[in-house]
């Protein structure tokens, strides 16, 4: 399979940091997966992410996205990847659909052709009665929904989810799971952070335990279940790699 993202012994050291938030990153994406990046609280996942999506520079290393760096490729990379941050990337007193309208124009979509879109995926998740309703006043649930669609209005080659069901209802998390299925049976490839770890058994075709910046371990769910003695699920896979202590981060 082709190599859609290709990591090189990357590191992430911030200004003023005692200690590196990524280093000495390894690791192949192939076109086509949907890729889980697990790991605790301060293990790296975010960073990683961020570097993939030209937010922060590494400290050292490389990295190429399609076959492309960043470093001569920017605006080109920008154009087919989709990045769907943890954190709400929405105007709260604009409504569903001016939020969409803003998001995809930067996309440069526009006219009907960005309408059709959004009216699309707004059927699709559930949120067509609200299109016209302020932000401010959906749920988490609705929220995520919506984040969700502005990340990848402009049909992107490889999108990018940090923890895109966090803090949702059941009937949102389902219904985000199985768009993203259907998303990547289409062709998207998938790069997804997570804490639910039932949720990414069922979701990933790859995953990667991330730890103080390390992989320490890689491959399909069941791969790493056989792999690690004793574990009967992924939960004890996770648990055995980094251990029952708390990591509370500030």
């Amino acid at each position: 399979m082709k190599a859609i993202i290709k990591i090189d012994n990357l590191y992430k050291k911030y200004k003023n940091a005692d200690f590196f938030s990524v280093q000495d990153l390894s690791l192949q994406i192939n076109q086509g997966e949907i890729y889980g990046l697990l790991g605790p609280n301060g293990a790296g996942k975010t960073t990683l992410i961020s570097m993939l999506c030209g937010l922060i520079m590494p400290t050292t290393g490389t990295f190429l996205i399609d076959g492309l760096s960043f470093d001569k490729n920017s605006q080109q990379i920008k154009k087919f990847i989709g990045v769907v941050p943890q954190e709400y990337a929405l105007y709260p007193t604009l409504t569903a659909f001016e939020n969409l309208v803003y998001f995809g124009s930067m996309y440069g979509l526009k006219g009907t052709e960005l309408k059709s879109k959004i009216n699309i995926l707004l059927e699709r998740l559930g949120l067509l009665p609200f299109a016209h309703k302020r932000i401010e006043t959906f749920s988490g649930g609705m929220k995520r929904r919506i984040n969700l669609i502005a990340g990848l209005l402009h049909q992107p080659k490889i999108l990018f989810l940090d923890e895109p069901t966090v803090g949702v209802d059941v009937q949102s998390r389902n219904v985000i799971i199985e768009f993203l299925k259907e998303l990547n049976a289409s062709g998207t490839t998938i790069i997804y952070t997570s804490h639910h770890l039932v949720e990414a058994a069922d979701l990933c075709t790859q995953i990667a335990i991330i730890d103080q910046g390390k992989i320490f371990i890689s491959g399909t769910p069941s791969d790493l279940v056989n792999q690690t003695e004793g574990a009967k699920d992924l939960e004890d896979v996770f648990l055995a790699l980094t251990g029952n202590q708390l990591r509370d981060v500030v």
